[in-house]
């Protein structure tokens, strides 16, 4: 077999060896019914069983017994940029977005396209380096939603308190963040997350919606565009990314065999650590992008002394087994997204690879 890579990518991202294998298993015949999963109708028992097993599994890790229904949809996170206000957003009210990096920004333009949306904070102008405090939210009370994104991919930062909204439903972009660690579920009207970071591969979309966002059908909508429609049809009223589904199954079943997201957790610190300390030590050779109350450990940012410095990073990372160490291009700088499933030893290897770029270039 070859080599697998030190995968840093930050979406489409790393999945669990065992999952890759256990798909490649059943990629031509899945559970002896003489078809890959790819060719049956969606219609099947066998799939049905497999979509209402999904959204059981995500529903127990993410510690929700009740009151929410998980939609399989499709368009990435980003359709949720458009599709939330589209739904949620009446007239005479206003979408209150927290703004924290590129991706909540994102979607506080698209609700500004849709109706009315206003800033309940922001930390644009401290360039992301630190999330905003508790006292810097102002929510508008015409509010009929409250935006926020939990882990910012490209900037490296992530929440660990969830903000107080006063009972307007919370929601949560939770791409790069989901399974990494515990939340309070129950503070959320609605999270969601492209699959292609934690939860498997790109092609689907999962939203967790609490019942009372779904009693009301905004008919003024096409049927494709109404949450209504998905959970009234467990997301099969069109066909579904079958497959990708089938993906996000598998990481959820070994999420839990590994001990849950209280398991995830623990890993993810200690992976981080080994990096954070790497920096933290490096005595300003490289720089952390991030305050350390607001680093995420999902992606860790930081910057060399120069743009030179980081190519050559970058070049030399290449040729150790590394993939995926370039900053987002809309930031340069350098970031290494540690997802679940990304390997304690491949973080290992990448803080041992900074040591010796800092010994052989300061």
């Amino acid at each position: 077999m070859t080599r697998r890579a030190y995968n840093f990518n930050a979406g489409p991202a790393a999945l669990p060896l065992e999952v890759l294998q256990q798909a490649q298993e059943t990629f031509v015949d899945y559970n002896g019914i003489g078809m890959s999963l790819m060719e049956i109708s969606h219609r099947s028992k066998e799939y049905e069983a497999l979509n209402a097993e999904t959204a059981s599994l995500l529903l127990e890790l993410l510690g929700i017994q009740s009151g929410y229904q998980v939609l399989f949809l499709g368009g990435g996170a980003s359709m949720q940029f458009a599709q939330i206000p589209l739904n949620f957003l009446k007239p005479g009210t206003v979408g209150s977005y927290i703004i924290t990096g590129s991706f909540s920004e994102k979607a506080y333009q698209e609700a500004q396209i849709v109706g009315e949306a206003s800033i309940a904070a922001s930390n644009k102008e401290g360039k992301w380096r630190s999330l905003p405090k508790a006292g810097d939210i102002v929510i508008d009370p015409k509010s009929s939603y409250v935006h926020m994104t939990t882990n910012n991919t490209i900037e490296g930062s992530q929440w660990s308190d969830i903000p107080d909204t006063g009972g307007i439903p919370l929601i949560g972009d939770m791409t790069s963040g989901i399974l990494s660690r515990p939340f309070d579920a129950s503070k959320f009207g609605m999270i969601y997350a492209g699959a292609q970071k934690n939860l498997g591969p790109s092609g689907v979309t999962v939203a967790v919606i609490r019942d009372d966002l779904l009693a009301e059908e905004p008919k003024h909508l096409p049927v494709m565009l109404r949450y209504t429609t998905h959970a009234k049809n467990q997301s099969l009223y069109n066909t579904p990314p079958v497959h990708s589904i089938y993906m996000v199954n598998l990481v959820l079943k070994w999420v839990k065999e590994q001990g849950g997201v209280e398991a995830m957790e623990k890993r993810n610190v200690e992976k981080s650590k080994l990096l954070y300390d790497v920096i933290d030590a490096s005595g300003g050779f490289y720089s952390g992008n991030i305050d350390a109350d607001s680093r995420s450990i999902m992606n860790v940012t930081f910057r060399l002394p120069s743009e030179e410095l980081e190519k050559q990073f970058v070049k030399e990372s290449k040729d150790h087994n590394f993939v995926g160490l370039a900053g987002h291009r809309s930031v340069g700088g350098i970031r290494a997204s540690a997802y679940n499933a990304v390997p304690y030893e491949a973080c290992q290897a990448l803080a041992e690879f900074m040591k010796d770029f800092q010994q052989r270039n300061s």
